[in-house]
């Protein structure tokens, strides 16, 4: 079990910092309250179900022109509603742990989220039916959220020597902002058309969203997780940690204006120095699962299928930039392929992450209300806290819906869109009953026992 670091910020037991009672001893007090991770987390299923439906329903726009409304309404539930929600609970919960300070303001958390979901919901809904008032209105909201969010994390990110994770964050709550202020302005290009919105300037926006923000974010964090879960200690210095980091930023600062101005020279140097930072990442996770002290676990299987998920996308924006030229709709099915696949990366290790994230959080909640046994009077411990293969049917149910929207994509095959569709509304909706379930049991089970937690 993982060695939490001490209470330093001199919070009193039973109620701290956001009025979280009955906080469990050696429990950080900068961690803000379960609800506050909790509630993005569960958004981001409702997300990944939404993204699923609109997936189907749009599939037949996807095998045709993957740059229409319908297929941009389907991409924005699952960077935003589904793997950005998700980012944003993880960075409200693990901010604070690995910097050992605290949140602005717990209030400021719970706005954030209210904004983002607004933003994350009304910008596709938007997008799908044309209306520009609730596009705005999203763009509103989104804008409004990222703005909170750097007013709440700042005091913690300012943490001095806390390694390469603290200063990857700090760049992706940059490219975090960069992809708002990209949003903003396509979102009133839309009424106002005073610049040309073409697929490359598009994509410019989404090469900083989807790794100067979202894969800064799990690179970053991976890096705090990893050691832990995988109890894997890897002696030297780490400087592949620094690399990838300071690689992805790079690569993304040089790649999203080349794209813009139309620069080829400038989008191939980006594109290498991106791939050394993703390299970097690779290598990093190479050693810690070469140096584990735990046996392979289904953690483990979802990590590396998530990891192989981005070198198939590295291929595929390789070859897509090859055929272009030459063939054209084959390029762009290769290129809305590649986006899939970078999706895949980042979902596979996200709900990976969550089978362990989750427990850690809810293990918190029962023994801050006095339930430390289960029925046997064995300790209570993470691994109790879902059914493990019920988390496997999640891993076959999240990797196949990935690899069936990838090969329709790239193939032009409607049915296996639809059915990478049903297969993410599946997980979507399995995920979060197995990770609540058993915790609502065990709640239920100290009521009707009459644990100390529940006298009053």
């Amino acid at each position: 079990m993982t060695t939490l670091p001490p209470a330093n910020l001199g919070t009193t037991p039973g109620k701290s910092l956001g009025g979280w009672d009955g906080r469990p001893p050696g429990l950080p007090s900068a961690i803000p309250p379960p609800s506050v991770p909790l509630t993005f987390l569960l958004a981001s299923a409702f997300g990944l179900v939404a993204c699923g439906a609109f997936l189907i329903w749009a599939r037949n726009f996807a095998i045709v022109d993957p740059t229409n409304d319908h297929v941009v309404a389907t991409a924005h539930l699952a960077m935003l509603a589904t793997l950005s929600m998700g980012v944003l609970g993880a960075l409200h919960q693990f901010t604070p742990v690995i910097t050992i300070r605290p949140l602005r303001s717990i209030k400021i958390s719970r706005a954030t989220f209210l904004c983002w979901l607004l933003g994350a919901w009304l910008l596709p809904i938007g997008f799908a039916t044309t209306i520009e008032s609730i596009v705005e209105a999203g763009g509103f909201f989104a804008g409004l959220a990222v703005f909170l969010l750097v007013v709440n994390i700042t005091p913690a990110l300012r943490a001095k020597g806390k390694g390469a994770p603290v200063t990857g964050l700090r760049l992706a709550v940059i490219g975090f902002v960069i992809t708002a202020c990209y949003g903003i302005v396509y979102v009133v290009d839309r009424r106002g058309n005073w610049f040309d919105l073409n697929g490359r300037v598009v994509l410019a926006h989404a090469i900083i969203g989807m790794f100067g923000w979202l894969g800064l974010s799990y690179v970053s964090v991976a890096e705090k997780l990893w050691p832990m879960f995988l109890l894997a200690h890897v002696p030297g210095r780490r400087r592949s940690s620094w690399v990838a980091i300071w690689a992805i930023a790079g690569g993304v600062v040089l790649i999203s204006p080349a794209l813009l101005f139309n620069l080829v020279w400038l989008a191939w140097i980006g594109a290498a120095v991106l791939a050394v930072g993703l390299g970097a990442h690779l290598y990093s996770l190479l050693m810690h699962v070469l140096h584990r002290r735990r046996k392979a676990d289904l953690h483990l299987l979802f990590v590396v299928t998530s990891a192989f998920s981005l070198i198939a996308s590295v291929g595929l924006a390789l070859g897509a930039t090859l055929i272009m030229s030459s063939h054209h709709h084959l390029g762009v099915a290769l290129s809305s392929c590649m986006v899939g696949a970078i999706g895949g990366w980042l979902l596979i290790a996200y709900i990976g992450h969550l089978h362990k994230v989750v427990p850690f959080i809810l293990w918190s909640v029962l023994r801050g209300k006095g339930i430390k046994e289960k029925s046997d009077k064995t300790q209570l411990m993470f691994a109790d806290l879902y059914n493990h293969q019920v988390a496997f049917f999640d891993y076959i149910l999240v990797t196949s819906g990935i690899c069936a929207v990838c090969i329709g994509l790239a193939g032009s095959f409607s049915i296996l869109l639809l059915i990478g569709g049903i297969l993410l509304i599946a997980t979507g909706l399995t995920v979060p009953l197995n990770l609540s379930v058993p915790t609502l049991r065990f709640l239920k089970q100290a009521k009707d026992t009459g644990a100390p937690a529940f006298d009053k």
